[in-house]
C-alpha cells in the first residue's frame, strides 16, 4: 500500500492511526509517499496562528484530538491528554526526504517509524518540522542516524521531486490518498474502508520504465505541468533522444513552458526525419507563431491543414493570415 500524505496534514496522522487499527496483516507493506499541501510554505518556518483561524484547519484538528490512541502514552499532550496541534506554518519538502530516505535505508518499518516521529512531532509535541536541525534529531530518534549531513548533501531531493510529479501525473489530489495497485481511497478513511482496499485492489500491471515515463510526461501535460513533464523526461532524453515519441513530447512541454528556441529546434530535427508528422507541422507553426514569426509560421500551418484539418490547425492558419494581411494594410 502507498499512502500519499504531508506531513503537515491533520488527517494524514489520523489515516496512520486508523491504518493500525485496520489490521492489514503482516503481509502488506505500507510505504508512505510524498504530498505537499502548501507549496508555498516558506523557509524558516512560520508561527501558524493566523491560518489555525481557518474553519477547514480547526475542523481537521478537532477530528485529530478526537481520534483515538492519537496520542500514546507517554507523549508530551495538551490539556485532558490530547494532542497541542501543529503551531507552524511548515515546509515539508525537507520531511519528505527524511522519510524517503529512511525506506531506502530501512525499509517500509524504518520509514513507519520515522513518518510516526515526525506526525507526532509536528501536532502533539508542537516542533518545527521545516527545521533541519530538529529533523535530524526526530529521525535519529526513530532510529534514522546521519540526516543533517544528508540533508546538506541534497540527499534524496530528486527522488521527492520525482514521486511528487508522479503522484500528480497519477491523479493524487488529496492527503492522504491510500492506493493498492490501480486502486485508491481519499481521506482518512475507517478502518474497514481502508482493509477492504487491501482485499479488492486490482494489481498494478508492471511497466517498462520506459513506457512509464512517457505516460507520466504526456499526463503532466495534460495537467499543464510542462515542467515536470520536462523533468519526467530527463532520462529518457539522456538515453533516447533519438525516438520521435520522446521528441515530440519534449517540444509540446519546451512549448508549453514557453522555451520555444527549443522548442523550435526539436520539431525542426524531428521534422528532418518525419515529414508526414502533421501535429509536429502544427506545434512548429505555432511556436513560429508564438514567437512573432508570422511569415515562417504560414507554411507549415498551411501544411499541417492540408495534411490534417483539424479544428486547431485551421483556426490557426486562419490566424496567421489575418495577422499578415493585417500587416499589409497598416
Amino acid at each position: 500500500m502507498e499512502v500519499w500524505a504531508d506531513m503537515a496534514c491533520a488527517w494524514a496522522y489520523i489515516g496512520r492511526r486508523r491504518l493500525e487499527q485496520a489490521e492489514l496483516g503482516e503481509d502488506v507493506e505500507i510505504v508512505w509517499r510524498p504530498y505537499v499541501i502548501d507549496p508555498m510554505a516558506p523557509v524558516p518556518s512560520e508561527p501558524l496562528e493566523e491560518e489555525l483561524r481557518d474553519p477547514v484547519a480547526e475542523g481537521a484538528l478537532r477530528a485529530l484530538r478526537a481520534t483515538p490512541a492519537s496520542t500514546p502514552t507517554g507523549e508530551r499532550a495538551g490539556d485532558n491528554g490530547r494532542p497541542r496541534g501543529a503551531v507552524w506554518r511548515a515546509n515539508t519538502f525537507d520531511a519528505h526526504r527524511v522519510i524517503a530516505l529512511a525506506h531506502r535505508r530501512g525499509g517500509a518499518a524504518l520509514q513507519g517509524a520515522v513518518v510516526e516521529r515526525i506526525l507526532r512531532a509536528h501536532f502533539v509535541e508542537g516542533s518545527d518540522i521545516g527545521d533541519r536541525a530538529t529533523l535530524a534529531a526526530l529521525a535519529a530518534e526513530a532510529g534514522l542516524d546521519g540526516m543533517a549531513e544528508a540533508l546538506d548533501r541534497g540527499d534524496g531531493a530528486d527522488e521527492v521531486r520525482s514521486e511528487l510529479l508522479r503522484g500528480k501525473a497519477e491523479g493524487i489530489a488529496t492527503s492522504p490518498t491510500f492506493a493498492v495497485g490501480d486502486t485508491m481511497v481519499s481521506g482518512a478513511q475507517p478502518a474497514e474502508v481502508l482493509a477492504d482496499l487491501v482485499r479488492d485492489a486490482v494489481p498494478r500491471r508492471e511497466l517498462p520504465d520506459e513506457v512509464r515515463w512517457l505516460r507520466q510526461a504526456e499526463a503532466l501535460l495534460d495537467a499543464r505541468d510542462p515542467l515536470g513533464a520536462l523533468w519526467t523526461l530527463r532520462p529518457l532524453l539522456a538515453d533516447h533522444g533519438d525516438d520521435p515519441a520522446v521528441r515530440l513530447l519534449a517540444a509540446r512541454a519546451y512549448f508549453g513552458s514557453a522555451q520555444l528556441g527549443r522548442a523550435g529546434e526539436t520539431l525542426e530535427a524531428l521534422l528532418e526525419r518525419t515529414p508526414g508528422d502533421h501535429y509536429a507541422r502544427f506545434l512548429l507553426g505555432r511556436t513560429l507563431e508564438r514567437a512573432n514569426r508570422l511569415p515562417e509560421a504560414l507554411p507549415h500551418l498551411r501544411l499541417a491543414a492540408a495534411m490534417s484539418p483539424e479544428p486547431d490547425y485551421v483556426d490557426a492558419l486562419d490566424r496567421v493570415e489575418n495577422r499578415l494581411a493585417d500587416r499589409l494594410t497598416v
